[in-house]
């Protein structure tokens, strides 16, 4: 549960009041089908609010569902509190300064992303997201989104920088643990002056109490995460969620099956890359080529 309800993100409390809903509803042993008839909605609301996927919860309808539930005042009160903080503030992507340049499939990952213990990730073609620079980030959102304004590119670099705040929030930074592979460290992306700088922050951000980065090195062979790139997110009380990206758009995945696959292949990429010190070693030594 959250003790301090006034300063959570509404990410976080949507998080918490779709698993505490959930956890009474099964707790009185009713399906989702005698809920919805109870509350007079649609099957697919009572699903949204249980996982936390409505930007808005009414105070009303959390009200409502702990009286079919049975909840007791304390919980009560507690849930409606996590209701209103949805009502009255808006996570940071939410703002006319962000929201132009945050596609629709892209805000479940920063809603989840910000709620996040730790966030597990493969890349095999780029740095990632959490370890770039800004004219690193710059340099890929112009060469993909050719004919895109400036002030639009400037919003998703924006997006891009502060999402690199979770590494620094004061009330448990998220751990970020990478595996990148060593094609990354030598795809010039920008330019010599902006490759280099991107591989002297990587080297920097390697002793990052936040950040733990590894590198698949080329005489690895065959691996893992050959399939592509895969994104495992880590949630508080929680199942793993996997986040999966491509041309077509971005998917979730909560499926436990599904999950294990890619735990499993983090873990063997874990196995395989290199550790702390030959990783740096390989940055270094890929600096001198730009």
């Amino acid at each position: 549960m959250i003790t301090d309800t006034e300063a959570a993100t509404p990410a976080l409390c949507r998080l918490q009041l779709g698993r505490e809903l959930r956890r009474l509803r099964l707790a009185a042993n009713l399906s989702s089908t005698q809920v919805v008839r109870k509350l007079l909605c649609s099957p697919s609301k009572l699903t949204r609010l249980e996982q936390g996927d409505n930007a808005v919860v009414e105070p009303a309808d959390v009200m409502a569902l702990c009286e079919i539930y049975g909840a007791d005042h304390e919980m009560r009160a507690q849930l409606v509190g996590y209701a209103a903080v949805t009502k009255t503030k808006k996570d940071w992507w939410q703002s006319p300064e962000y929201r132009p340049a945050v596609p629709p499939s892209f805000k479940a990952f920063l809603a989840l992303e910000a709620t996040a213990e730790a966030l597990h990730t493969y890349q095999a073609e780029f740095v990632p997201g959490l370890l770039q620079t800004e004219e690193y980030v710059r340099a890929i959102h112009q060469r993909a989104n050719e004919g895109l304004p400036p002030d639009e590119i400037d919003r998703v670099v924006a997006v891009r920088m502060t999402r690199q705040e979770a590494l620094r929030r004061a009330a448990q930074p998220l751990k970020c643990a990478s595996i990148i592979n060593e094609a990354v460290l030598y795809r010039q992306v920008g330019g010599e002056q902006v490759m280099r700088a991107q591989l002297e922050h990587l080297a920097e951000m390697v002793s990052h109490p936040s950040v733990t980065l590894q590198i698949v090195p080329f005489k690895a062979g065959a691996h893992a995460g050959m399939d592509g790139a895969f994104t495992l997110l880590r949630l508080p009380d929680a199942q793993p969620i996997v986040y999966l990206e491509n041309l077509g758009g971005a998917s979730v995945t909560r499926r436990p099956g599904n999950v294990r696959v890619y735990e499993e292949a983090f873990t063997d990429l874990q196995i395989l890359a290199v550790g702390k010190q030959e990783s740096l070693s390989m940055i270094g030594k890929a600096i001198k080529e730009f």
